[in-house]
């Protein structure tokens, strides 16, 4: 129904106007504009005047006040990612926030300018923890000035903190609980309380969000639109396919990258994107769920005297499927974590598993995590007979494995490759095995399919400058992003000078792409090149060591600009190769560790200095 200049307050010009603007509008601009027209109406004193009749499904309008102002609901997003669930988790409530009418700023913590802070109207933090309880290492610097003199009093800021962790470490979400007695401690109130997510984090999540949603709405004057703060982020064109619902994609090839002879198995895997619009750039990661070992879902099976085929529940919608099949690839059964083993008691009649649990048994219960799956648990605690369907619901869904993705799109469009290094040790008595690589290793074939996502990493990227030197440590599979880099630079040309320190056990049997290094050495995509292989010589050379070797040049290339990357093992290589680089910058530069670390810091904060550790 159109409006009529016969039968409203609006001139001809008017009713034009709205006559072709109410038509266009969605159900949500339409209750948008009611609110905001309200709100002036609110502001001014206003009596609602007379309207017409107006277009399907549209408020009523009501008489305005030229003085009546609204003031914009303001929101600040900001994260920090070590691998990019928290970024894929800021986006999304950005979008909610401004389908809502919020005006919101999405930033990354190291992008955002802490003196601003008092000023931030809403705040809110999405936080993953990294390591022992370390924040990640683009919020340090954030996290570093809240606990600083130089942190503001708040005085009532709203704000809350969703932190991403994994319970099977014992610093279980420990830097958004940081975050969040930090910012209570300077006078913020929380919004809603924190919400601290285990690696199947979604349903958590988005019950935090909708709290948000549903607390910041309540009872605020109608919003100015957005103004999109968060373009600046977005990957581009979206493929209907994440980690929550995986791409089914074709291997191509699956290769073992080691020589006979070498005592590790190192898979190269190809695998087919075409059809996914799948979307990624150097530096990103593959994310893949796994399949249990058949042969310990048998085993577990076998102990609990359960029959292979009984339907149990593999979600909250009571979706069933039989044992077997949830076990192999719906549930974790391979790592014990004390909230599973705390609700694991509820069925352990003698109490023996509640006595671990018990306060002052911290170190005993550390212990028994260790190397020890579910297996383990029920025979040492003997809680053979519990129904099937009553013990799965208490475990943890399978979480994707991610990768370090060793290819560029733009040399292999439509595929991407991974380097997997099979995970076999003993343990406990029993042979153990990573899920994922020993699936890769032993079960996977070209033509098979393996349930895959993209997982995006703004942490890990190539200088937006192509002429900027790089410099690149991976010992390992941490080689593989380099490869990736390396072809990237190879397609499209870029002219900036190329360091890689690669390191490994023997140079006859594991040097991982070795003909594809010589390549570019030879064609100058590769500037320089250092190896280290540390089962080659009487005393064992790391590639910490060959940078040390290289101080001289490697300290110049830093006053030059360069990059640092670094990938691999982040318990013990990452932390040597900080070490070097702080005694490097003492040795040629002159600087005190103090001084170094500052350096270090800066070269973080300017993306300069970045690590793709695990």
């Amino acid at each position: 129904m159109e409006l009529h200049v016969t039968n409203s307050p609006f001139n001809q010009d008017q009713v034009e106007l709205l006559n072709r603007l109410m038509p266009t509008l969605t159900e949500t601009q339409r209750i948008w504009l009611s609110g905001y027209l309200s709100a002036f109406q609110g502001a001014s004193g206003a009596t609602t005047g007379t309207a017409g009749a107006v277009a399907p499904g549209a408020a009523p309008l009501a008489t305005l006040s030229a003085n009546a102002v609204v003031t914009p609901k303001e929101v600040t997003v900001l994260f920090g990612s070590q691998t990019g669930n928290c970024h894929g988790l800021a986006k999304k409530l950005t979008k909610k926030l401004e389908d809502q009418g919020f005006q919101v700023t999405l930033s990354l913590m190291s992008d955002f300018k802490p003196n601003g802070l008092k000023k931030v109207q809403n705040l809110l933090i999405l936080v993953s923890t990294h390591g022992e309880g370390d924040p990640p290492d683009n919020a340090i610097s954030f996290y570093e000035f809240l606990y600083s003199k130089r942190a503001p009093q708040l005085e009532g800021m709203p704000y809350s903190v969703l932190a991403l962790g994994d319970t099977s470490y014992e610093f279980f979400c420990q830097t958004g609980k940081d975050f969040d007695n930090r910012l209570e401690e300077l006078g913020g109130k929380r919004i809603v309380p924190r919400a601290d997510c285990d690696v199947d984090f979604d349903a958590s999540a988005a019950e935090w969000m909708n709290n948000i949603l549903s607390t910041l709405s309540e009872g605020s004057a109608a919003p100015v639109i957005a103004s999109g703060g968060s373009a600046a982020l977005d990957n581009g064109t979206e493929s209907e396919y994440s980690r929550t619902n995986p791409f089914q994609a074709e291997v191509l090839e699956n290769l073992n990258l080691n020589g006979r002879g070498s005592d590790r198995e190192t898979r190269h895997v190809e695998i087919s994107l075409e059809g996914s619009n799948l979307q990624y750039e150097p530096g990103d990661s593959l994310g893949i769920y796994p399949e249990n070992h058949p042969r310990l879902v048998d085993e577990f099976i076998e102990a609990m005297g359960w029959k292979a085929e009984e339907p149990v529940a593999i979600n909250k919608n009571g979706e069933k499927q039989a044992l077997r099949e949830a076990l192999l690839r719906h549930f974790e059964i391979t790592v014990l974590t004390k909230p599973l083993l705390t609700q694991a008691a509820l069925f352990d009649s003698s109490n023996r598993l509640k006595e671990l649990l018990e306060a002052g048994q911290e170190l005993e219960l550390r212990t028994y995590l260790n190397e020890r799956d579910l297996l383990d648990l029920v025979q040492d605690y003997s809680l053979k007979g519990v129904p099937a369907n009553e013990f799965v619901s208490i475990l943890r869904k399978m979480p994707g494995r991610l990768y370090s993705i060793a290819s560029s799109s733009k040399a292999f469009p439509d595929e991407v490759h991974a380097t997997v290094r099979a995970v076999r040790y003993e343990a406990h008595g029993r042979e153990r095995y990573g899920v994922c690589s020993v699936q890769l290793a032993e079960r996977v074939q070209a033509g098979d399919t393996l349930p895959v996502y993209i997982q995006h990493n703004l942490n890990f990227k190539l200088p937006e400058s192509s002429d900027t030197p790089i410099i690149m440590i991976g010992p390992g599979t941490g080689v593989a992003p380099f490869r990736a880099f390396l072809q990237e630079k190879e397609e499209t040309g870029a002219s900036g000078k190329t360091w890689l320190f690669y390191g490994d056990q023997h140079f006859s049997t594991d040097f991982l792409y070795q003909v594809e290094w010589q390549r570019w050495l030879k064609d100058g995509v590769l500037t320089r090149m250092d190896v280290a292989f540390s089962r080659d010589t009487d005393k064992k050379v790391y590639v910490q060591h060959r940078m040390l070797e290289k101080s001289k040049d490697l300290y110049q290339w830093l006053q030059d600009g360069a990059s640092v990357y670094v990938c691999g093992d982040e318990k013990k290589m990452a932390h040597d190769v900080h070490a070097a680089l702080v005694t490097i910058l003492g040795l040629e530069g002159g600087l005190s560790p103090e001084e170094a670390a500052e350096y270090l810091t800066r070269m973080q904060q300017q993306k300069r200095y970045q690590r793709d550790v695990y």
